[in-house]
């Protein structure tokens, strides 16, 4: 079953930076949308194979705060 939510992030201002989550996301089975000027990151997710956890810590990683 697929969810969505909508994650605030802090730190995100520039292409890079939208190439580097959705990249990350991908890798892991995600699909995230990154909206710059909320500073928000859609996601949608089969909870069977990535949990909301990891999809956060896989934002930090790339260098993000996840509120």
């Amino acid at each position: 079953m697929m969810k969505i939510q909508t994650l605030k992030v802090e730190g995100m201002s520039c292409s890079h930076c939208v190439h580097s989550i959705e990249g990350a996301l991908k890798n892991i089975g995600v699909e995230g949308k990154v909206d710059l000027a909320n500073g928000s990151v859609q996601v949608q997710y089969d909870e069977t194979k990535a949990s909301l956890e990891t999809i956060k810590k896989t934002i930090e990683e790339q260098g993000y705060e996840v509120e």
